[in-house]
């Protein structure tokens, strides 16, 4: 009996990887809440956003050898990238956020180099895990089974989301981060400290995906060569979803996660990566075909 027909037979397992499915995605929605932000508001595609991401992991693992509760290690790593986002901002992103777009896709390609090489001198090429101290629901008679800490995940994302929204729409930063994302020169203009900003948004952006790391620590596992994965997911989810819609960011985050997991049980999990690949390439094809037929429609 092969795959498809055994999801036919015994329906229930469609159930437990659509539950599966969503509550990974709400963690792939959470890292891409960061790079539709850095996105929209800097023009600055991070192709190190896989590496906080992983950092943020490694934080959280080493904040809970220290002696913290697991569940710490979420505001622990969520502060710690947001002082190491601040920091590279300062020594490196200020320098091409004016530049063209393909200078800015080779620095940070080039800080996601060098972020792996580092973690993997320091903190070995081990693979990690942390446990979060949470276990398992049982439902439908115990034929799906969920993670607490899955569902722990889901739901920082929704609040981190209500939050990140309330900071932009309320806050004078928030409302800074706003008007520089539409029209940065106007913002000059009125007396916005533009810089600020821009440090603001990419320490923001750090912040998040250390926490969604703490979050994966907990859930999977970290390694140093982590980060590639996470950031190609962020990108799909920021093309499908668009900039400036965290909720369009959660579903795509969820349909990216239900899809993969359909994908892996279908297909084998040796090829699920290569489905996440193949599947952002039809994306980009399909968005460059759809912007081409209104670019002659315009015309």
């Amino acid at each position: 009996m092969n795959s498809f027909e055994l999801l036919f037979q015994v329906p229930i397992l469609s159930v437990q990887l659509l539950v599966d499915g969503f509550l990974i995605g709400a963690i792939f929605a959470l890292a891409a809440y960061g790079m539709a932000l850095v996105w929209g508001v800097m023009n600055l595609i991070n192709v190190a956003q896989g590496e906080f991401v992983m950092l943020g992991g490694y934080v959280a693992l080493y904040a809970v050898q220290a002696g913290l509760h697991p569940f710490l290690g979420i505001p622990v790593a969520a502060v710690a990238l947001f002082i190491l986002g601040w920091a590279l901002y300062r020594v490196v992103i200020f320098r091409v956020i004016d530049k063209d777009l393909f200078i800015s896709l080779l620095a940070t390609f080039g800080l996601s180099i060098l972020i792996q090489q580092l973690a993997n001198e320091v903190f070995g090429a081990d693979v990690r895990t942390l446990s979060s101290g949470l276990g398992t629901l049982l439902l439908f008679g115990g034929m799906v089974t969920v993670s607490e800490i899955k569902l722990v995940a889901f739901a920082a994302t929704l609040l981190l989301g209500v939050c990140l929204l309330l900071f932009l729409k309320r806050s004078r930063m928030g409302q800074a981060i706003r008007a520089t994302a539409q029209n940065a020169r106007a913002a000059r203009i009125l007396g916005i400290d533009t810089d600020r900003v821009y440090a603001t948004t990419f320490a923001l952006n750090a912040a998040i995906c250390g926490a969604a790391g703490a979050l994966v620590v907990m859930t999977w596992i970290v390694h140093p060569y982590l980060g590639l994965a996470y950031t190609v997911r962020s990108f799909m989810i920021v093309v499908v979803a668009g900039l400036g819609n965290l909720g369009a960011v959660i579903a795509a985050g969820l349909g990216l996660g239900a899809a993969e997991n359909f994908a892996g049980f279908l297909l084998g999990a040796e090829y699920q990566a290569a489905f996440v690949f193949s599947l952002l390439v039809v994306i980009l094809v399909y968005r460059n075909v759809r912007l081409g037929r209104k670019r002659k429609y315009l015309k």
